[in-house]
């Protein structure tokens, strides 16, 4: 069995667990590859406003599963609600063994104070009648998902590489929208303002570590992305941060191995 990965602490968010899109199959093997001491579920885990008892697959409820076990054997896991998930947002504070829900947390990191949160409560796009759009929107966002993956199947047939359609055009919206709401800027000036040294967020699907500075000081805005394209997460360790990328090539050699485990089981029944 491959030794799993000892980190003190790992942030990953906007999985959507119950829409087409989610890649449960690869979170899945991440967090069994990975032992921290901290995991902080950073908003938009449970798609509930996608949610459908008609699609909710095992490997879906194996992430569930999964994080539950982490918990168990000692792991803190902080799930923090995010817009897709707010639902749990009357639920906040709640604690249970390792296991924590809340709407923000307030870290120490090796003597500096660090902001995370899920982000959705500066962006202008998740308020009022521009919610429902957003909901509406989120559907196609799904079924563009559905579409990109079957072309994606035709073009790896064809021997070409992958394309990723739905996230261009959901970037090219982001950006449209980025005049009216940039709440990357906005939660870095606040962090600057509160003397915080990281502000970590997710909600826009899109993996960050950069330093901003203003005239009042500077802070590290980080964003952990997502699990339906890019399939990132935020690990620190050793007083520092990196930004995992999943790649199948990694887990290639395990899968290969439990793969002949259990093909020599089954061919020593049959013999």
């Amino acid at each position: 069995m491959k030794r799993k990965r000892k980190i003190p602490l790992v942030v990953l968010s906007d999985v959507h667990l119950g829409t087409y899109g989610c890649q449960a199959k690869e979170l899945l093997q991440y967090l069994k590859s990975i032992q921290p001491k901290m995991l902080v579920l950073n908003g938009d885990i449970i798609d509930m406003w996608s949610f459908s008892k008609s699609y909710f697959p095992a490997s879906h409820m194996n992430v569930l599963r999964q994080i539950i076990k982490m918990s168990n054997q000692g792991t803190h896991v902080i799930y923090i609600t995010g817009n897709h998930d707010e639902a749990l947002r009357k639920y906040s504070d709640f604690i249970l063994g390792n296991f924590e829900l809340a709407d923000k947390l307030i870290l120490e990191l090796d003597g500096k104070k660090t902001w995370i949160f899920h982000g959705d409560v500066f962006d202008s796009s998740t308020k009022g009648y521009a919610k429902i759009l957003a909901k509406l929107g989120g559907k196609g966002y799904d079924l563009l998902i559905l579409i990109n993956s079957f072309i994606n199947w035709v073009l790896v047939l064809l021997g070409k590489e992958k394309r990723s359609y739905s996230k261009m055009i959901k970037d090219s919206v982001k950006k449209a929208v980025s005049f009216v709401s940039n709440f990357e800027t906005t939660a870095a000036e606040i962090a600057i303002q509160k003397k915080y040294s990281y502000v970590v967020c997710g909600h826009i699907h899109k993996p960050q570590m950069k330093e901003v500075e203003n005239e009042h000081g500077k802070v590290m805005y980080l964003n952990s992305g997502d699990w339906v394209e890019n399939l990132t997460a935020l690990e620190y360790k050793k007083e520092k941060w990196s930004i995992y990328q999943y790649k199948k090539t990694d887990y290639l050699h395990h899968e290969n191995k439990e793969e002949k485990i259990v093909n020599d089981i089954i061919t020593k029944i049959l013999s």
